[in-house]
């Protein structure tokens, strides 16, 4: 199972058996947001789909935006991992590539992964590419907004793969890119279901030339 226990859920699964459910309500969580959207999503509905009673449901999760929380992580997580693969197969060194695969990643993800139009990593859409629901800027984490908990994240695989000395320059650096990128692929959906081809290539542009003037590579 990936990160989604840690403070998402109210019992960590131990058992197989348990981790298997919990994973088949993510799942299920993630289809039905594609089919009905977050108002509608019920927890009853995601229980009955994924086979499990009302009362294991509320074993693991509070409610729906908890549920919802932790398909967030789970989609982060899965983000990264990918990344870190393709990064490796790569054998990315600078910035060009790794804003390449990047934003291609998470184009791939928004167009294939279930539920990803309207969750990504944490804040929800009325509908894909549609406006966000209010407050869930910091679903992941009262405290921080999600893109700072993303730009966090992206963080060691920068320094990993490109080299780039940690601090609070790479810091600025990586929530800069991160709030950019959001607004402009944010637009690029908007304009397009599938995400308009030239507001993507832009958003990679404008990357590529912040990251490389302002974290020159090692």
């Amino acid at each position: 199972m990936s990160n989604v226990s840690a403070g998402t859920l109210r019992r960590r699964p131990a058992q197989r058996r348990s981790v298997e459910r919990v994973e088949r309500m993510l799942d299920e969580c993630a289809r039905l947001l594609d089919e009905v959207g977050y108002e509608a999503l019920t927890t009853k509905e995601v229980a009955r789909r994924a086979g499990v009673p009302i009362g294991t449901f509320y074993q693991f999760f509070s409610d729906k935006q908890a549920l919802v929380r932790a398909l967030a992580l789970r989609n982060l997580d899965a983000f990264l991992a990918r990344l870190a693969t393709r990064y490796g197969s790569a054998g990315v060194a600078d910035w060009t590539e790794a804003v390449n695969l990047t934003v291609d990643e998470f184009v791939a993800m928004k167009r294939t992964t279930p539920g990803f139009a309207i969750v990504d990593f944490g804040e929800i859409f009325h509908t894909p590419g549609g406006p966000p629901i209010e407050g869930t800027n910091r679903l992941l984490d009262a405290a921080l907004e999600n893109n700072v908990i993303v730009a966090d994240r992206l963080r060691a695989l920068v320094v990993d793969f490109l080299g780039a000395p940690p601090g609070p320059d790479l810091d600025r650096a990586l929530i800069v890119a991160v709030e950019a990128a959001d607004a402009v692929l944010k637009l690029a959906f908007r304009t397009r279901p599938g995400g308009d081809p030239e507001l993507i290539a832009e958003c990679k542009e404008l990357l590529r030339r912040y990251l490389t003037e302002h974290m020159p590579a090692q």
